[in-house]
């Protein structure tokens, strides 16, 4: 994809999704990157008004990508189960105009997946990369907590990046880590199946799809299943008091918790869940349900995470399948994702963008 490319998809398509903050047209047209750099005048987005100084992007601007735009984050006094605000309006689902992305990273994964950048910069503090990554049909990753400088005083978000797929992520994490070490998984994996965590209340069709995928890499090769439960306590009233500045009232969930994920990972190379517990939901919110359920245990305890495209449900909402490795374990982890991702079917990319007409399809 061209820069060119990008910006013209950007004026036709972002006041229908409404994906971005900002759109630097000019300054992304006139950069003239090194031709020798990784990502040569690959197009990408940054995420949020400051997602330009974060360090991804300045990495990914010296690998020669070039910026072209900022995208939507949740709007001012809004509640943290949220979606995002563009500069056109709240940021639609591409798949379904009804239903949120998902968020904070929710302009990142939208614009990654109508194809208005080629990649995009993200943060996770509780699933922020990870849930619109399900919820677009595009990969997500979350990195291990502390692996790369974070503005986030409370250690639970980290640096991640939103890609079409797996490989994708994988040139960029070439770009972004120094040193970067090549990783090659010895296939079948040794993996875990878990539908909940022990306490999640999982949508049964987004368990459905999850699984599915789950069992097509076992057919296929890619991992071996234990299918044996997996007893995590709930994070989330631990969640809440590190962000809250109260980290001692979480220290025996994290203790115990840490414990069993690191028995888990001394003789498992990957944990397979659902990226989330309930499919994209309203623009009027989640209601009672926790669509971090999933995602925030990774951020409490620093594992690195993904979401790769699963499947959909019945009423064409993306499902994603989350998997952790063990800490330090990214470029390990993204190896794994693509041996993954080759084996299950190819994402049904969005035919037209919500509210295009027939005549003006949204690819």
């Amino acid at each position: 994809m061209t820069v060119a490319r990008a910006l013209e998809r950007i004026e036709r398509l972002d006041p229908q999704v409404c994906a971005f903050l900002d759109v630097w047209p000019e300054r992304a047209l006139s950069r003239e990157p090194d031709p020798a750099g990784a990502l040569a005048g690959v197009p990408f987005a940054v995420k949020g008004p400051a997602g330009i100084r974060a360090y991804a992007a300045r990495r990914l601007i010296a690998a020669g990508a070039v910026p072209v735009g900022s995208t939507a984050v949740p709007g001012p006094g809004t509640y943290w189960q949220t979606w995002g605000l563009g500069r056109h309006g709240r940021t639609v689902n591409p798949y379904r105009a009804d239903r949120t992305p998902g968020g904070s990273s929710a302009g990142a994964a939208v614009a990654v997946a109508t194809g208005m950048a080629a990649l995009a910069t993200g943060s996770d503090g509780a699933g922020s990369v990870r849930i619109p990554a399900a919820w677009c049909g595009v990969f997500g990753l979350k990195t291990t907590n502390g692996l790369l400088p974070s503005p986030d005083r409370t250690g639970l978000a980290s640096a991640g990046v939103l890609t079409p797929t797996a490989a994708d992520a994988r040139t960029c994490l070439r770009a972004v880590l120094d040193p970067y070490e090549e990783v090659r998984p010895v296939l079948p994996l040794r993996a875990r199946w878990s539908p909940d965590l022990g306490f999640a209340r999982t949508d049964p069709e987004v368990e459905s799809v999850a699984r599915a995928a789950a069992e097509l890499l076992e057919t296929t090769g890619v991992v071996r299943l234990d299918r044996s439960p997996l007893e995590l306590l709930d994070p989330r009233d631990a969640w809440q008091s590190v962000r809250g500045g109260r980290p001692a009232a979480a220290a025996g969930v994290r203790a115990q918790n840490d414990h069993r994920l690191d028995a888990l990972f001394a003789r498992t190379d990957l944990l397979l869940t659902p990226a989330t517990p309930n499919r994209p939901h309203g623009h009027d919110g989640p209601g009672d349900t926790y669509s971090t359920a999933l995602t925030w245990a990774f951020n409490l305890s620093g594992h690195p995470a993904a979401s790769v495209p699963a499947g959909f449900t019945d009423d064409g909402c993306p499902v994603g399948l989350q998997l952790v490795a063990a800490r330090g374990a990214d470029v390990a982890l993204v190896e794994m994702a693509v041996a993954a991702q080759e084996r299950l079917p190819a994402v049904r990319r969005p035919t037209r963008t919500p509210g295009a007409s027939a005549a003006n399809p949204g690819d």
